[in-house]
């Protein structure tokens, strides 16, 4: 009788792959968890349970299917592994690295609920795409049949880029369209090197133009050029992501030394590739001998104060409103950031800001309670009269989430329907705008957002596509 390959939570604990000790990792960006060896990823992935009803793969935003991939790395069939995971997600490797899995599927994991520790399926599903990398197993698009139609994408973020795959699979022309000179999106200039180094999301990229995808960089898309996108192509993806910061409007907010967080990260990333800036370089935008206050408390945050320490700030903390456990962002984020030196303030709120001649000294903090929950459930922060202080700082980072550009004005495009939050109407599943065949997908349309929710997007969007032109989703040639 053959051995049952899985089921093995019940003898083999949950581990995850070796983390690098904070003394050192805090000293560089490089990634903070190290590979899973072949036989770890064996003995991880057999601890899966194959339940009748995988929660994980119905929590999953591209419903992968996560125990099958289990099964096959279990069983040392990792091509087919990687085959199947590829089959539902554009990028495995970056979802695998970068997905808040405690939220998502490895939160949903019926072993977890059962109080055997989940099955570590996010180091699992990078681990089977690396090994793919390595052993030639991932190829560029080789469509059978090269079609007339062409699809413009107006964004070379994780949305515009998975429907640029699924296009392209199928032999339709397709082209980016980036304001960068790199693609990529906040995949490239948002999220630090040390929970994504650049060269995986590169690869990718240049698989896509291996595959016939063409990239327009350096494209500050505006009404004209939207123009002529629409004239050139059959279709139109707007893919551009939310990139304008919500900002505080209180006394001493115009001092300086008070910075948004995308600008701080973005100089930061471009440093990594070996890039002059000269507002890191000048010292505006860099940590670097300073006492840092980060303000917000979702994953934007934990890249800021985590890039901080890097940099080399003196000291960093972290203010947020509410406490540890209404926060936004990834509890195991947080925890990798406190053993790096991160201080938290819970119930802490800024209302104003210090200077001295017209340069940031210091954050006028005024401490919180919880009260009554607000309209969303979760109870609203109150102000404890009495209890303000000033927090000393030299680099203040304003980490309070994105909001969509003005986008009817910037493509001159008034029948463009938006919603009140000034993002974009598309229909949910297809993508489609109420301007005949253009589309929209990821953060443009949902507000900021999960990488892998932009992936779903992208390639539910393709698909809608697809079926307008007629042309079915082809497999890549043999």
């Amino acid at each position: 009788m053959a051995k049952q390959p899985m089921l093995k939570f019940v003898s083999v604990d949950r581990d995850m792959p070796e983390k690098r000790q904070a003394e050192t990792r805090r000293e560089d960006f490089d990634e903070i968890y190290a590979e899973y060896a072949d036989a770890k990823a064996k003995e991880q992935a057999s601890r899966c349970s194959q339940c009748g009803v995988p929660y994980c793969q119905t929590h999953c935003p591209l419903h992968n299917n996560i125990p099958d991939w289990l099964r096959l790395t279990a069983t040392g069939r990792l091509e087919e592994a990687y085959q199947m995971s590829q089959a539902t997600n554009t990028f495995p490797e970056i979802c695998g690295r970068i997905c808040p899995q405690d939220r998502l599927c490895e939160g949903n994991c019926v072993i977890e609920q059962s109080g055997h520790g989940t099955v570590t399926i996010g180091s699992v599903e990078k681990y089977i795409t690396d090994t793919a990398w390595e052993n030639g197993w991932v190829k560029p698009a080789a469509p059978a049949v090269e079609r007339p139609e062409s699809v413009g994408i107006i964004g070379g973020g994780p949305g515009g880029l998975a429907a640029a795959d699924m296009l392209r699979q199928a032999g339709i022309q397709v082209t980016v369209y980036d304001r960068y000179d790199r693609a990529g999106g906040l995949l490239t200039y948002g999220i630090p090197g040390f929970k994504l180094e650049k060269d995986v999301v590169m690869r990718r990229i240049q698989q896509l133009k291996d595959g016939g995808v063409e990239f327009v960089m350096d494209c500050d898309v505006d009404a004209d050029i939207f123009a002529t996108i629409q004239a050139e192509h059959d279709a139109v993806i707007i893919a551009t992501g939310v990139y304008k910061s919500r900002d505080l409007q209180m006394p001493g907010s115009g001092a300086q030394g008070i910075e948004k967080a995308i600008d701080f990260l973005v100089a930061s990333n471009r440093k990594s590739f070996g890039d002059a800036v000269e507002d890191y370089d000048n010292g505006r935008l860099s940590a670097d001998g300073k006492r840092v206050v980060v303000i917000g408390g979702g994953d934007t945050a934990m890249d800021c104060v985590r890039t901080s320490i890097r940099e080399g700030a003196v000291s960093v903390k972290c203010l947020y409103r509410r406490d540890r456990a209404n926060m936004p962002g990834s509890q195991r984020e947080v925890a990798n950031a406190e053993e790096e030196g991160v201080v938290f303030e819970w119930l802490s709120a800024p209302k104003g800001f210090t200077d001295d001649n017209g340069k940031v000294s210091g954050v006028m903090v005024q401490k919180m309670r919880l009260g009554a929950p607000d309209a969303s459930g979760r109870q609203a922060p109150e102000v404890i009269e009495g209890a303000d202080y000033v927090e000393e700082a030299d680099l203040v980072i304003k980490a309070l989430g994105f909001e969509p550009e003005d986008m009817q004005t910037m493509f001159g495009k008034p029948e463009l329907a938006v919603t009140r939050w000034g993002t974009i109407k598309a229909q949910f599943t297809t993508g489609e705008t109420e301007i005949p065949g253009v589309y929209a997908v990821g953060d443009i349309v949902r507000g900021a957002s999960l990488v892998v929710w932009a992936i779903k997007d992208g390639r539910d969007c393709a698909e809608a596509i697809l079926k307008k032109l007629n042309a079915p989703a082809a497999v890549a040639a043999e």
